[in-house]
Order: C-alpha cells, then sequence, then structure tokens
C-alpha cells in the first residue's frame, strides 16, 4: 500500500518510512508546506494542517506533529514546541528546564489521516526527562534533550534504537493498524 505523507522534516521522513515499510506502508514524501496553525492544542494544529494538506492535495495522506510537554510549565509548549525550539535551542532549553525545577516531560505525537471522507487521529506519547546538559547529535531538533524513562541516552545517543520506543513509533503503530483492518482498507 502507498501513503502520502506531508512533511518538510527529512528526518521525521526517514524515521516514518523505517517504521511504516516493514509494515507493508510504502511512503510517499509531500514536500508542500503548509502554515501551521500556532496553538498549544496539538490535536486541532493536525486537523487543521490535514485540512489544508487535502484541500491542495486532493488524495488521502497523513500528517503529524510531535510537541514536548513539560510539567514544570504545565504541558507547555505542545504545540508551540517548534517555536520554542526555534528560538531556545539545545543550550538555553536545557537551562530553562534546569531552573524549573522539575525535569519530566512528555513527548506526544499526535498524527492525522483524511482518507478522503473523514479524518482519522492517531497518538503516541513517551515519558522522559530533559537531562541537565544536551547530549548527541543536534541535528534532529530535540532528540538530544529528551532522555525516555527506563533509559540513560537521549533519543539522539539512541540513533535507530528510538525508533523501537518512541512516541512517533507508537503512534505509527496504531495508524498501520488501522490500514491493515477493513474499515482502514475501504
Amino acid at each position: 500500500m502507498k501513503i502520502r505523507f506531508l512533511s518538510g522534516n527529512q528526518h521525521k521522513l526517514e524515521e516514518v518510512r523505517k517504521i511504516l515499510e516493514p509494515a507493508g506502508v510504502e511512503v510517499l514524501a509531500v514536500k508542500e508546506k503548509i502554515e501551521e496553525l500556532q496553538t498549544e492544542d496539538v490535536e486541532r494544529l493536525v486537523r487543521d494542517k490535514l485540512s489544508k494538506a487535502f484541500s491542495i492535495i486532493g488524495r488521502p495522506l497523513f500528517v503529524e506533529h510531535t510537541g514536548l510537554y513539560l510539567a514544570g510549565m504545565n504541558g507547555l509548549p505542545a504545540g508551540l514546541t517548534q517555536i520554542f525550539w526555534d528560538k531556545l535551542e539545545a543550550d538555553k532549553f536545557t537551562a530553562l528546564v534546569r531552573g524549573l525545577g522539575d525535569a519530566s516531560v512528555t513527548a506526544k505525537t499526535v498524527l492525522g489521516y483524511c482518507d478522503g471522507r473523514q479524518i482519522h487521529m492517531f497518538s503516541g506519547e513517551v515519558q522522559g526527562t530533559v537531562p541537565a546538559a544536551p547530549a548527541g547529535p543536534r541535528d534532529f531538533q530535540w532528540d538530544c534533550v529528551f532522555i525516555p524513562n527506563g533509559h540513560t541516552e537521549t533519543f539522539a545517543e539512541m540513533g535507530e534504537r528510538k525508533n523501537e520506543i518512541s512516541m512517533r513509533r507508537k503512534a505509527l503503530d496504531a495508524f498501520a493498524e488501522f490500514l491493515k483492518s477493513e474499515k482502514g482498507m475501504a
């Protein structure tokens, strides 16, 4: 089965392909740029992005948004993670979290799929902590500042092992099951 995925993030595209291809799903990249709604409500953000993408593409496709929810900031930045990260980057981000006194964080992916008739939503989340200092490669946004609970390495240090436990993996597994189901194939 072939399915379109709209994302301008090459790292995200590679992860999605590595996770879905073993499930028999070939991911076709859609490189359209969609202006994202700026809101902390990630489900609303994903629905808006998906509606805009479908109106341009006119074919079934999916989008996703992954964000961080800091306990010390009452769940922010959530849907605003990209803006937050672009302004702070790794060093300032970890310094900010240290100042909060609570380094616990949830990483959550919300995936939206439009089959042409309706929107289907899937999500996955992982609990973790922000280390005192970034660790590992810094090329994939905040992977260098997220240590999943039960582990001692950041996602960046884990490399591809991250794909076995990530929030994106959980959301994509649920999506793949939906696609395999009779309902998903209709």
